[in-house]
């Protein structure tokens, strides 16, 4: 199991499309993937449970990957919350 801290850096946060691309992502692997905010930890492959964190620009997720793939998943992902979702 790979924990990481990453600071959301887009102006809606984890809301409607970013959300829809992160899940995205993260069903490209087998592994489990989750996501910890505010003490509460979700499917980070549910769009419902990814958007219910209510978390927005500026704040502090951790996205958890447990699995045969969770290196690259972890990465992926880190890379795409820091870089990719502030034009959606």
């Amino acid at each position: 199991m790979i924990s990481k801290n990453v600071i959301l850096n887009n102006e809606v946060g984890l809301h409607a499309r970013p959300a829809a691309v992160f899940v995205q992502t993260a069903n490209k692997f087998s592994c489990n993937v989750y996501i910890e905010f505010n003490g509460k930890k979700v499917n980070g492959k549910s769009i419902i449970g990814v958007m219910s964190l209510g978390a927005f620009d500026g704040e502090e997720i951790t996205i958890i990957a447990n699995g045969v793939d969770e290196k690259q998943a972890i990465e992926e992902l880190i890379d795409l919350v820091e870089n990719g979702l502030n034009d959606l």
